[in-house]
């Protein structure tokens, strides 16, 4: 989807009197959409997902980007301390039980979220992973919410084109080797032949938080 169909979409829905949102894990790729989103209606609430276990890199340039784009940031923090989200052996559940780290902070939060709102604006690729692929431009979610997908059909070289045309800049840590950035715990760098997403919880059978699995309808 072209800019202009976006801008479009979001004129209907604005028509329409859906209230609608949007997050943001602030990484390279997530700041086409930011871009666009500014370009239509900074009004948008931009909810970043801040587990607590976030690089410093990536909160300096969540602050860089939605300082220079004027967005409406929203910091979306789970109410479930840190010193709870332990196993009984005293680890904390990034390394024993990830699924659930990820239900605790931003799975549960979301959803509380999206109780409020009509639409939300996702930026998933269908080139990150399977169940991406599988996903469509518009798809029913929980509490009757729209999930809207307008970045379902980009690529890494369209938004590598996006960005230079528009003079973006890059996180932080993507010329250090890191494609795709989460939790600092999860994250590593790409070895060449990993896919995107490869190189996110590393080793543990894992590819996805669970915001596109359990808050989406098939």
């Amino acid at each position: 989807m072209d800019f202009e169909a976006f801008k479009k979409q979001v004129e209907r829905y604005n028509a329409e009197g859906r209230q609608m949102f949007t997050t943001s894990s602030f990484q390279s790729h997530s700041i086409v959409l930011l871009h666009m989103i500014s370009r239509v209606d900074r009004s948008i609430p931009v909810y970043f997902i801040n587990t607590g276990y976030h690089f410093p890199e990536t909160i300096a340039y969540r602050d860089q980007i939605s300082e220079m784009l004027g967005l409406n940031l929203v910091d979306l923090k789970t109410p479930v301390p840190k010193t709870m989200q332990m196993d009984g052996n005293g680890r904390f559940l990034f390394a024993s039980d990830p699924d659930y780290c990820c239900f605790l902070n931003k799975t549960q939060p979301m959803e509380a979220v999206m109780k409020r709102y009509d639409v939300w604006i996702n930026g998933v690729r269908a080139d990150q992973s399977a169940v991406r692929k599988a996903m469509k431009i518009e798809q029913p979610a929980p509490h009757d919410v729209t999930r809207f997908h307008p970045m379902l059909d980009w690529n890494a070289k369209m938004i590598y084109f996006y960005r230079k045309e528009f003079g973006l800049p890059s996180h932080p840590l993507e010329d250090k080797g890191y494609m795709s950035v989460g939790c600092a715990p999860c994250t590593r760098k790409m070895d060449p032949e990993m896919q995107e997403r490869e190189a996110r919880w590393y080793g543990m059978n894992k590819t996805e938080c669970g915001l596109h699995t359990d808050l989406v309808k098939k």
